[in-house]
């Protein structure tokens, strides 16, 4: 398999995603790609390591898709030898009344993962101005000054909103977060069968909802969103990535490849030099305790 490169799924301004592939398997068996993701995550959780020792860094990945894209699963298979301390997974619902009482940024601010840390957003601040711009009545719940009326939000009301956002992804970039932005490219057919699969399998049952099958007839009009909100937001220190997510294990390996490439092009993140006195006597100290005795 040759090896991954990111620019190969990073989003391109004004991008039009029909004309992005939403399945790859690299001619692989599910085998091969189950194995190849093992070592990826491995070196992936050693880095996260590294990162916590050297403290000056912290990574924020926001993961956006339609429903039944795979954002739990790939979640649960990419960062499964993350030492648990070392990893923060928030998913982002319909907002609690504390929430609405502030802005819509508040409550991600929140959760940002602090230095040394990975933090994970399942499903973004980006709801902001997806599903909001699908259901715009929603914004009317957030009760903002001169926005009273549907009428009032109008384009410069999203022009504002984008601006916000990438001003927030700004700053944190400039004080010391990584941050990797993935869509995760899901066919309408393959949606389909993700659904009719939890319907069939009883386990998977509680999974369904049929408010599913309400916004799957807003499709096109979900695509249109994303479009803009990906092309109106990606820039070189909060880019977007486009992943092909038809095949749930190719997708795995392409987000832990793409995250794995493009850490360890940060060469001073390493371990902290050690204190003279602990370097110059590192000998003797391994010397008493390997000659200790119970």
């Amino acid at each position: 398999m040759e090896p991954i490169e990111s620019t190969s799924y990073l989003a391109k301004p004004g991008l039009k995603l029909e004309t992005y592939p939403t399945l790859e398997t690299f001619d692989k068996s599910d085998k091969y790609l189950k194995k190849k993701l093992e070592d990826v995550r491995e070196d992936l959780g050693n880095f996260q390591n590294m990162l916590w020792a050297h403290r000056k860094y912290s990574v924020l990945i926001c993961l956006q898709g339609m429903d039944t894209s795979g954002k739990d699963s790939l979640i649960r298979e990419v960062f499964k030898d993350f030492n648990a301390n070392g990893v923060e997974v928030h998913s982002f619902k319909v907002p609690s009344d504390l929430e609405r009482s502030h802005d819509y940024i508040w409550r991600h601010y929140l959760a940002l993962p602090p230095r040394g840390k990975f933090g994970v957003f399942n499903r973004t601040h980006y709801e902001n101005v997806l599903v909001t711009r699908v259901h715009p009545e929603y914004i009317l719940g957030e009760d903002i000054p001169g926005i009273d009326h549907l009428d009032k939000i109008d384009d410069a009301f999203w022009d504002s909103r984008f601006e916000q956002i990438n001003n927030f992804e700004k700053h944190l970039a400039q004080n010391g977060t990584l941050i990797f932005k993935f869509y995760l490219h899901l066919s309408k057919e393959e949606q389909r069968q993700r659904l009719l699969r939890r319907l069939r399998l009883e386990h998977k049952n509680w999974k369904f909802s049929p408010k599913d099958l309400k916004e799957r007839k807003l499709w096109d009009q979900y695509l249109e969103c994303y479009e803009e909100a990906i092309g109106r937001t990606t820039h070189s220190h909060a880019p977007w990535y486009v992943i092909p997510a038809d095949n749930k294990k190719a997708a795995r390996v392409i987000v832990a490849s793409i995250l794995l490439g493009e850490l360890t092009k940060y060469k001073d993140i390493r371990p902290p030099e050690l204190d003279s006195e602990i370097r110059e006597n590192i000998e003797l100290y391994r010397k008493q305790l390997e000659e200790e005795k119970e």
